[in-house]
């Protein structure tokens, strides 16, 4: 699935909520370094963190297709979905819901 610098950020920290049993731990970790940035999006992002918020070069954030397993993209779902029941869902999340929920 194709996601931006802002979904990547945004899904990491929805996933660094995550509780769950072992097996599925290790999907979530499996998830979030797949979700992680590399040396070379670093540099051209000039990705920075300032006052506990994310800065980048927007002209440089190009979407990154991210693999995932049906039941990463499951708990994913599950945990948005959880959000929306609580009624934590942001802008922030929108079209991270749109994307593995629906909309």
């Amino acid at each position: 699935m194709e996601l931006t610098v802002f979904e990547r950020i945004t899904l990491l920290n929805v996933l660094a909520q995550f509780q769950g049993d072992f097996t599925t731990l290790k999907i979530v970790r499996e998830m979030k370094e797949a979700l992680s940035f590399t040396e070379e999006e670093h540099k051209s992002l000039q990705l920075r963190v300032e006052g506990g918020q994310a800065f980048w070069l927007s002209e440089a954030d190009k979407p990154r297709e991210i693999s995932m397993g049906e039941k990463a993209a499951e708990i994913i779902r599950e945990q948005l979905t959880a959000l929306d029941e609580r009624k934590m869902l942001t802008d922030d999340h929108y079209t991270l819901y749109v994307k593995f929920v629906g909309g």
